[in-house]
C-alpha cells in the first residue's frame, strides 16, 4: 500500500470471495454432498477470519498486547482442549517486558515464533521455548522478566534471550482441573518503543494491517479440512500412529499421536494404555471431520489426567462413542460419526501410544475389568454441566 492509498471495504469483501471456492476444493469429496460438513465450513472460515481482525484490530509491534490466538470460538489450527493460546506480534530485536500473575495452570510456556506462519502460510519450528515455572515466582503468583537480544546492562531480574528471529510470541496455557486451577493473567510492554503511548496508527499502517485480512484468513481456515481424510489414506482408520509437530510449531517437549475414527451408531471404540510413571501432562482429544476439535465445553470431548479415572490395574480407558455408555471415561463424538482421535504426552521419557479396539456398544462392558467406573444419565448431565461451568471461567481474552 502506498502511503496515500486506502484499503476498502468492498477491496476486503472481493478478496475474501475465493474462500469459498478454495474451501470447497479443499474439503474432502466424499463430504461435498454432505451439507452439513458443507455448512460447517463456513464456520471454519468465519474462524479463520475472526482471528486475521483480532490482529488487524489491535496489532502495533511496538506497541504489542496479547491476543486469542486458538480457542473455542476460533476453532482453527485445532485447538487442545485444555489450552489456551494468546499471541502478540512484535519487532524482531526490540526489548519487551512481560508482567503478571503466574497463576496456579498446570503448564504455562512461551514459544517465540518467526517466520509466522499465518503470514507466510508455511511452518516453522518455534525459534525457543520459554517456560514461566523457570522465573522466580513471587508468594502471590507475581513474575516479571525481560526478554530482549542480550541482557539489558544492570539488569539483575529475570531475563530471557530474544532470538535474531523471532517475530510472534505465542502463550500457551494448559489448565486440567477447569475452574480450580487460577488461570494467568499477564500483560506486555516495549521497553525501547520511540515513545511509550501509542497514538493515531497511521493510514499506511491500517490499510496495511486489513490488506492482510484475506491471506492470513486464508491460511488459518485452509490449512486442515483435509487433515483427517489423510489419515484415512493412510489406512489409519479407527488406529493411532505417532506424528510429529515439531515442525508447526509444536512443543519440543511434547509428542503426540493421533488417527481416524469411523463409527456407527451402535459401535464403540475401547482405547488402552498405561499412563507413563512421570508426566507433566497428558490428553486425549477428539475432532470432526474438518479437523475442527469437538466443542469440550459442552461435550465430554475431551479427557486430562485430572478429568479421567484409571483404572484399578493402573491403565488409561477411554469409550469413544455416538451414545453414552454409561463408563465414567466416555469420549462423546457428539453426532460426528467420524474425524480424528488426537492425544499428546508432554515433558516425559515415556511415549506410548495407545491401543484402540472396535466393539458393539452394547458389548463395551464385556471388554472392560468388573470395576470400571460408573455413572448414571443423572450424574452425566450434571457433570457436564459442571465441565460447561469450569470451562466458562477460563480466560480466553
Amino acid at each position: 500500500m502506498t502511503d496515500t492509498g486506502i484499503y476498502q471495504w468492498e477491496d476486503l469483501l472481493d478478496q475474501l470471495r475465493p474462500l469459498g471456492a478454495k474451501m470447497r476444493e479443499r474439503i474432502p469429496e466424499r463430504l461435498r454432498n454432505d451439507p452439513h460438513v458443507m455448512q460447517e465450513s463456513l464456520r471454519l472460515l468465519l474462524s479463520g477470519v475472526l482471528r486475521t481482525t483480532n490482529d488487524a484490530i489491535m496489532h502495533d509491534r511496538s506497541h504489542p498486547i496479547f491476543v486469542p490466538e486458538l480457542n473455542i470460538c476460533q476453532n482453527i489450527f485445532q485447538p487442545n482442549a485444555d489450552t489456551i493460546y494468546k499471541a502478540a506480534l512484535i519487532e524482531k530485536g526490540g526489548t519487551y517486558r512481560i508482567r503478571g500473575d503466574r497463576g496456579t495452570t498446570r503448564m504455562m510456556i512461551l514459544a517465540q515464533l518467526g517466520p509466522d506462519t499465518l503470514r507466510t502460510g508455511q511452518h516453522h519450528p518455534a525459534q525457543d521455548a520459554n517456560d514461566f515455572n523457570d522465573l522466580t515466582i513471587g508468594a502471590d503468583g507475581s513474575f516479571d522478566v525481560i526478554l530482549s537480544p542480550s541482557r539489558p546492562q544492570g539488569h539483575a531480574g529475570d531475563w530471557w534471550e530474544l532470538k535474531p528471529e523471532t517475530e510472534k510470541l505465542m502463550v500457551r496455557i494448559v489448565g486440567c482441573d477447569w475452574g480450580i486451577e487460577r488461570e494467568p493473567r499477564f500483560g506486555i510492554v516495549r521497553l525501547d518503543a520511540a515513545q511509550a503511548s501509542k497514538g493515531r496508527p497511521s493510514l499506511q499502517q491500517l490499510a496495511q494491517r486489513f490488506s492482510e485480512i484475506p491471506g492470513t484468513a486464508a491460511v488459518c481456515a485452509l490449512a486442515f479440512p483435509d487433515k483427517v481424510q489423510k489419515l484415512r489414506d493412510e489406512g489409519l482408520i479407527n488406529t493411532l500412529k505417532v506424528v510429529d509437530f515439531s515442525q508447526m510449531s509444536g512443543l519440543t517437549r511434547q509428542s503426540y499421536y493421533e488417527g481416524a475414527y469411523e463409527l456407527a451408531d451402535d459401535e464403540a471404540l475401547i482405547t488402552e494404555v498405561r499412563i507413563p510413571k512421570e508426566v507433566d501432562y497428558w490428553s486425549l482429544i477428539l475432532t470432526n471431520e474438518l479437523y475442527e476439535t469437538i466443542d469440550w465445553y459442552h461435550n465430554q470431548s475431551s479427557l486430562n489426567a485430572a478429568q479421567a479415572a484409571l483404572d484399578s490395574d493402573g491403565l488409561f480407558r477411554a469409550v469413544i462413542s455416538a451414545r453414552d455408555p454409561g463408563v465414567y471415561n466416555w469420549l462423546d463424538t457428539s453426532g460426528y460419526p467420524s474425524g480424528a482421535v488426537q492425544g499428546r504426552w508432554f515433558n516425559t521419557d515415556e511415549r506410548p501410544t495407545p491401543t484402540m479396539k472396535k466393539v458393539k456398544l452394547s458389548e463395551v462392558r464385556m471388554h472392560l475389568p468388573a470395576d470400571t467406573a460408573l455413572v448414571t444419565p443423572e450424574q452425566r448431565a450434571e457433570a457436564i454441566r459442571e465441565r460447561t461451568l469450569r470451562a466458562h471461567t477460563r480466560i480466553i481474552w
